[in-house]
């Protein structure tokens, strides 16, 4: 075992009691890094008096200096990233069965201990990202302990994402062990058959945080006429008509979307009860309520309106024109599932501009459900911004 004095010590500032346990600490939090410490290392976190606090990876190219790895363990080794890789598994171990899906998150970054790392399976393919410096030097460690936990066809990167320009990494993408992917993966999700594009799709390929509140948007929809705006694959849309919707119009403004989501209309032997617009969904929400036509179930699945606090003012106007134009669309009794992503906008800041656009459309809306992401994107309590999607589902009269 390691003495402390073999990881080069980073003290701390005396922190504010809110920020102890997050497992993230920021520049502006540090006392003292020494000059032998590199970016990328494993280093020993010591607070104000220097006592030791866990151990951690640095980057000083980042926000986020320190990322915690663990607070009690005195090695980083080979084995240390077995044993939390295998942790992670065995914590989603029931989830097919409660979920009945072969596609889902097995490790969700800093809320499995795991800073910076994300694997999504989808059937035998595993997609990883690699968000964190900290993370590149423990790259084949990595692939080869997950190869061996889990036996995928294929193990592919998608570390294509803006988040690895903040950590000073160039932005990469493709075969990492096994098979090359196939063009479309097929995945199922209770009783959806579901096609993801894992090489070039939004995110790893799909929304897996979304799986359960498809499912419960779901049982709203018999019967129903579906408006599914920002649609993209049309996984919402596949629950809809599976539950027996009469009608489903999936809208998104990319034509590759529009494309995949039919496919998957079609697989689900959905086609002739669905139709595919290609368009801005804030236009298209405001023609549709200046018109005539209505519906009883709209669905509201924007990308991420915020990536910054700086932004939230003009994220809510976002929030609310689309709630409003969307409320206003509704028969009377109509079914609203409305989504936020963006980390910075809690819950109660979306439920006050739902407030808003309720009275600005003149209607009454009850909710009936609040949720938030999937149990295999667990949040971490000490780190609120691992709670980061909402879903609400409200009626409106």
């Amino acid at each position: 075992m390691e003495s402390q004095s073999e990881y080069v010590p980073v003290r701390l500032r005396l922190q504010r009691p809110e920020r102890v346990g997050h497992p993230w600490v920021f520049a502006g939090e540090i006392a003292h890094i020494p000059d032998g410490a590199r970016d990328g290392d494993v280093v020993r976190v010591l607070d104000s008096t220097g006592q030791s606090l866990g151990l951690a990876y640095l980057n000083r190219t980042s926000k986020i200096t320190l990322r915690y790895l663990s607070r009690t363990a005195e090695r980083i080794d080979e084995q240390w990233w077995y044993d939390r890789l295998a942790e992670a598994l065995d914590r989603r171990a029931t989830l097919p069965r409660l979920d009945h899906t072969n596609a889902m998150r097995l490790v969700n970054a800093e809320s499995d201990g795991l800073p910076g790392l994300v694997v999504d399976q989808y059937a035998g393919v595993l997609v990883v990202q690699l968000l964190a410096l900290g993370l590149e030097p423990w790259r084949s460690v990595l692939i080869d302990s997950l190869f061996e936990l889990v036996r995928p066809d294929t193990i592919w990167e998608r570390s294509d994402v803006s988040v690895r320009d903040l950590e000073g990494l160039p932005r990469t993408s493709g075969l990492l062990a096994g098979h090359q992917p196939p063009d479309l993966v097929q995945v199922r999700e209770g009783p959806a058959r579901l096609l993801v594009d894992v090489r070039a799709g939004q995110k790893t390929g799909m929304f897996l945080d979304q799986r359960r509140n498809r499912m419960a948007a779901a049982t709203y929809a018999e019967g129903a006429n579906v408006l599914n705006c920002f649609a993209y694959s049309g996984a919402f849309s596949c629950h809809a008509g599976l539950a027996g919707a009469r009608h489903v119009i999936n809208a998104d403004i990319s034509d590759v979307a529009c494309d995949l989501a039919e496919r998957n209309m079609a697989l689900n032997g959905l086609a002739d009860r669905s139709e595919s617009i290609e368009a801005n969904c804030f236009d298209l929400l405001r023609d549709l309520s200046d018109g005539s036509r209505r519906f009883d179930l709209v669905i509201l699945d924007p990308p991420a309106f915020t990536k910054s606090r700086d932004a939230i003012e003009g994220a809510l106007r976002g929030y609310k024109e689309i709630n409003l134009r969307a409320m206003r669309l509704l028969r009377p009794g109509g079914i609203l599932v409305t989504c936020s992503c963006s980390q910075h906008i809690d819950d109660a800041t979306f439920m006050s501009m739902l407030r808003s656009a309720a009275h600005d459309a003149h209607r009454e809306v009850r909710v009936l459900e609040q949720r938030g992401q999937g149990p295999d994107h667990p949040c971490l309590l000490q780190a609120p911004e691992t709670r980061y999607l909402i879903s609400v589902i409200a009626q409106a009269t």
